[in-house]
């Protein structure tokens, strides 16, 4: 079903230290340029969900160390005056990477260790794996949010958008043509984009950035040309007008198709015909653009209201063997190379042997319990609290011809409590979650220790809450057996890690792992989840047997 392209970005690999090796990608003492080549004086001194641009996914915060544990030694935190460094102009004023002047191979090493710190209290030596980094690692964000604002000193507007008139030329078609009024033309200089300088709200201008994805970038400028052309006023937050505000450009990790989606302070967008034909012209590998429409004094992105101004309003791509379909206002990974391998290493820690059912707690729009049921499970339970993914997953398992796989709109935490309360529980059961950085509950541990899964496979975008979490279920009877590092941002602070657990067997039968904590009993590879306590799931799609349908009630009121 995806489109063909003739402008597919490169596919960055990545690759793993060997074990009992440094992680390394290239000679120490040389950092990779965005061309690829070793640069000079590599030597040190020189951001979701989403790292730059987003939500601070997978980075290290202060918290409560888990009894036992070394402090860790964190990469180097952000200067208090910004260091120079070859690759980006901007580097140490904007937020974006606080790392870029460090030899990759350093960060690495860095990452590797805080995570081995944290969990070893709890975790023997050799469970820690060596940390998956990237190949190349550049240009590697396949979204990029880029806001605009009119430079200092600029008079600011007057209304909520600067009319744009549009008048035939010669060839029939239509050209954007100024009024009077606007006859002053903007300029590049006068219209801001680029990234915010750290704990602030100064927009740093950037025409390159060493890790956005280039064709992306390229839109956001041909956006401000254009803007400058047509005497189109970016957005003043202060004053609240303007009509541009943001762009938010995403790229297929596979299929190379571009979605933009251009956010306005106002419903009426003149010219946009033309807009979008000069936008396209300009970047032809362009597939649709919508237009997102956000009024409100928030700092809050996208608003509610959109309409589709070119193309089909979504674009097409295939991530871990799945298609995949995204709108504008879809989550999806946003370093998509790292996504697989952080897949591919989840999948195959679990251990899917065709028989399990595996639950997927925190699944969002479920794209790691669809890889699962594709790749081993014989059902996959999905649940997460925002109804929204939920009925995505559902979509992307309709899309992929999935049907092995049903997904609960449900606080998480309930809904473990509720299946731990029940007589029958699935067997054998594998459980993968993927909690916020906050972490996970106590609740939800406890019902996870209660249901006694054969494995957990736990990712985390924050080690630290991860780590408090695992020694919670440690404490439970489990094992920690691998401790997986995978560096999903590099040149950030940020660093994601999977840990796998086992139960533990001593002193106990295999009947008596096979019981409830209160000796209920368990249907050895029943893989169903029966009426009773939680009667109410097999309404929402889990019916006995593999014959699974997704569904959901979008009437369903919340937990």
């Amino acid at each position: 079903m995806t489109r063909k392209h003739d402008n597919k970005p490169k596919r960055a690999r990545s690759h793993s230290a060997k074990q009992g090796e440094k992680p390394a990608v290239r000679p120490a003492g040389k950092a990779a340029s965005p061309t690829g080549k070793a640069a000079r004086g590599g030597a040190r001194g020189a951001g979701s969900r989403h790292g730059a641009g987003g939500s601070r996914r997978g980075e290290l915060q202060p918290a409560r160390q888990p009894e036992g544990a070394r402090r860790p030694v964190h990469p180097s935190s952000a200067p208090a005056t910004p260091r120079p460094c070859a690759l980006c102009p901007a580097f140490g004023r904007c937020g974006g990477c606080s790392q870029l002047d460090v030899p990759y191979a350093s960060q690495l090493a860095a990452k590797q260790q805080v995570v081995a710190d944290l969990f070893s209290a709890m975790a023997p030596v050799e469970a820690v794996q060596p940390i998956l980094g990237m190949d190349d690692p550049f240009h590697y964000r396949n979204k990029v949010i880029s806001p605009y604002a009119p430079a200092k000193g600029r008079g600011k507007g007057k209304g909520r958008q600067t009319p744009v008139k549009v008048a035939p030329n010669g060839a029939g078609r239509s050209k954007p043509v100024k009024s009077a009024k606007d006859a002053a033309k903007l300029g590049r200089a006068g219209i801001l984009t680029g990234m915010y300088e750290t704990g602030s709200h100064r927009l740093i201008p950037t025409d390159t950035c060493a890790i956005e994805n280039e064709v992306a970038k390229h839109v956001i400028l041909a956006i401000r040309d254009i803007m400058a052309r047509w005497g189109m006023e970016p957005y003043d937050e202060d004053a609240g007008t303007g009509f541009v505000r943001h762009a938010v450009v995403r790229v297929g990790h596979e299929s190379g198709e571009v979605l933009v989606t251009v956010v306005t302070n106002g419903d009426e967008f003149p010219a946009s015909k033309a807009f979008c034909r000069e936008l396209a012209r300009r970047v032809p590998a362009i597939t649709t653009i919508v237009q997102n429409v956000n009024t409100r004094a928030t700092n809050v992105i996208l608003g509610e209201k959109e309409r589709v101004l070119y193309g089909p309003g979504f674009i097409l791509d295939t991530l871990c063997g799945l298609s995949f379909r995204i709108s504008s206002q879809s989550f999806y990974q946003v370093n998509a190379t790292q996504t697989e391998v952080l897949y591919d290493e989840a999948i195959r820690l679990a251990g899917l042997t065709g028989a399990e059912t595996v639950i997927d707690a925190y699944c969002g729009t479920g794209t790691i319990g669809l890889v699962a049921a594709k790749r081993g499970a014989a059902r996959v339970i999905g649940v997460d609290s925002v109804a929204a993914a939920i009925r995505d997953a559902a979509n992307n398992a309709r899309h992929n011809g999935i049907e092995n796989a049903a997904f609960v709109a449900q606080d998480a935490t309930q809904f473990m409590k509720e299946l731990a309360a029940s007589d029958e529980r699935p067997e054998p059961l594998v459980l993968l979650m993927d909690p916020p950085r906050a972490g996970s509950t106590p609740a939800f541990l406890e019902a996870a220790a209660a249901l006694a899964p054969e494995r957990i496979v736990y990712i985390s975008c924050n080690p630290c809450t991860q780590a408090r979490d695992v020694r919670h279920l440690v404490k439970a009877g489990y094992e920690v057996r691998v401790v997986r590092p995978v560096d999903m941002f590099p040149h950030t602070d940020h660093v994601e890690s999977i840990v796998m657990l086992e139960k533990r067997c001593e002193n106990l039968s295999t009947t008596e792992l096979r019981r409830g904590p209160r000796g209920g009993s368990r249907q050895a590879s029943s893989g169903s989840v029966r009426n009773g306590p939680v009667g109410c799931f097999a309404e929402r799609g889990l019916s006995e047997g593999l014959g699974i349908t997704p569904r959901f009630d979008p009437e369903e009121p919340q937990q």
